[in-house]
């Protein structure tokens, strides 16, 4: 069932480590079949270099387990609740990486000062308010916050991307991250000034048409 999808899921779970996004069995990634709804996500626990295609979990978008063996995530209700509130979004990654953390830690949003990721989401990064973890707060937190965009951080927690698939919303964490990181740095010595709207916009519509091989995606990887 859904070979190339747990594939594909399992493969970006392997990518967070590697970009140095977790620690530890932290922090997850989904994809959605557009086809059944169903959902693959990481199991709960499991280290990173543990994962297998076989070992990923199948649950409907109630979450009712369809296939494997392990407990799926404890932040598979956030991921589903995503899925069902956001008709666009076939894949989903969280992370608690350090430098876009640390904004959450604040409270704080990460200004669209840096065109690498207004590039990729047309936007500054919003902070959610204070969420429940594991819970459907969490997920009601981060669409209220994303207003319809794929990046937001929840407050006291950390980050959580979206894209058409779950490479897409992998590379947005990656690059999410790097641009937290320059922005940090950055605003160690001294304000930052943010791009205007009308620069944003022009920069996310000429990424979205231009990049890649055949363009208009959100990013390629």
């Amino acid at each position: 069932m859904l070979e190339a999808l747990k594939e594909e899921v399992c493969e970006q779970n392997h990518e967070l480590p590697r970009a140095g996004l977790v620690v530890g069995s932290g922090g997850n990634v989904s994809g959605r079949d557009p086809e059944s709804g169903l959902v693959v996500i990481k199991p709960s626990g499991v280290k990173f270099a543990k994962l297998t295609p076989e070992t990923m979990s199948v649950v409907d978008l109630d979450g009712k387990v369809i296939e494997g063996e392990m407990k799926p995530s404890v932040d598979t209700g956030i991921h589903l609740y995503i899925y069902r509130h956001r008709p666009d979004v076939f894949g989903i990654t969280h992370t608690h990486s350090p430098y876009a953390t640390s904004f959450a830690a604040r409270g704080e949003r990460i200004p669209a000062v840096l065109t690498p990721i207004v590039h990729l989401i047309g936007r500054d990064v919003p902070c959610s308010r204070y969420a429940t973890p594991g819970e459907v707060d969490t997920g009601q937190a981060i669409v209220e916050a994303a207003e319809g965009g794929y990046a937001a951080l929840v407050k006291a927690h950390g980050v959580f991307t979206m894209g058409k698939s779950a490479t897409e919303a992998t590379a947005v964490a990656m690059y999410l991250e790097e641009a937290a990181m320059t922005t940090h740095l950055a605003m160690c010595r001294g304000p930052v000034e943010e791009l205007p709207q009308e620069e944003i916009d022009r920069c996310f519509k000429w990424f979205r048409h231009n990049y890649g091989q055949s363009g208009k995606k959100i990013v390629s990887a």
